[in-house]
């Protein structure tokens, strides 16, 4: 089912200090509250130190980065959505008491709303980590396949932003999908790692898995996890 659109949602959510504003055409009064220019983000500026960088790209309701975040103290963490009313969705996971200081709370954590076709815009060149696509819209049809995130086009772009070596990690339960992603990897400059049709019975990429919202709601209807691992 569709998320309803929140009316305000991109002014609410520029009032709490763990989202990292990309509208250039709001104003935050809020000290601790990130604005861009023309600026790449400073990373040690938001975080208060160098600790590595990961990235989620269409996070949904924030499940996986939220557990992340909070399991890998000494790891830095943005969450990025396209749309403003998921952020907040996400927001309210976090808490309901305290949401006017959550950077004190969690403090590797930030959100962001960003098309993730500008993301090479907002993150400089090979300064990320590794790159999380969980579960992302599948795009069935053939006149959309540019718009999946595991497309070449988007390839390019995460090439762009991760460091040498650094990891791109894709889960899906859609197999077209999965393998319209192994196929594009291959036709890329990244590097196939490993990969797996059966995420949960692989013992070897499945030590560690954290789960998504999608994860847990697709894996207990019997359907299959893939994943896969690749290198730039």
């Amino acid at each position: 089912m569709r998320l309803r659109h929140k009316k305000n949602a991109e002014i609410e959510i520029i009032n709490f200090d763990i989202v990292i504003n990309s509208n250039t055409n709001i104003n935050s009064s809020f000290d601790n509250h990130i604005d861009l220019s023309n600026d790449y983000l400073d990373y040690e500026k938001i975080f208060g130190n160098n600790n590595k960088l990961y990235l989620e790209l269409g996070m949904g309701k924030g499940k996986f980065i939220i557990d992340s975040s909070m399991k890998f103290k000494d790891i830095n963490y943005i969450g990025i959505e396209k749309s403003a009313t998921i952020v907040l969705k996400a927001i309210d996971k976090l808490s309901k008491d305290n949401t006017d200081n959550l950077s004190l709370s969690y403090p590797n954590l930030k959100f962001m709303v960003l098309d993730i076709i500008n993301i090479d815009k907002f993150f400089s060149p090979n300064s990320i980590d590794r790159i999380y696509l969980n579960f992302s819209d599948p795009w069935p049809k053939k006149r959309h396949e540019s718009r999946r995130l595991v497309h070449n086009n988007f390839l390019t772009l995460y090439e762009r932003i991760l460091k040498k070596d650094s990891e791109l990690h894709f889960k899906t339960d859609n197999k077209l999908l999965f393998d319209f992603a192994l196929s594009e990897i291959e036709n890329s400059n990244f590097k196939l790692l490993e990969y797996t049709y059966d995420l949960h019975n692989d013992c070897s990429m499945n030590s560690g898995n954290i789960m998504t919202e999608y994860e847990e709601k697709f894996s207990k209807k019997g359907n299959k996890i893939c994943k896969l691992i690749a290198k730039i």
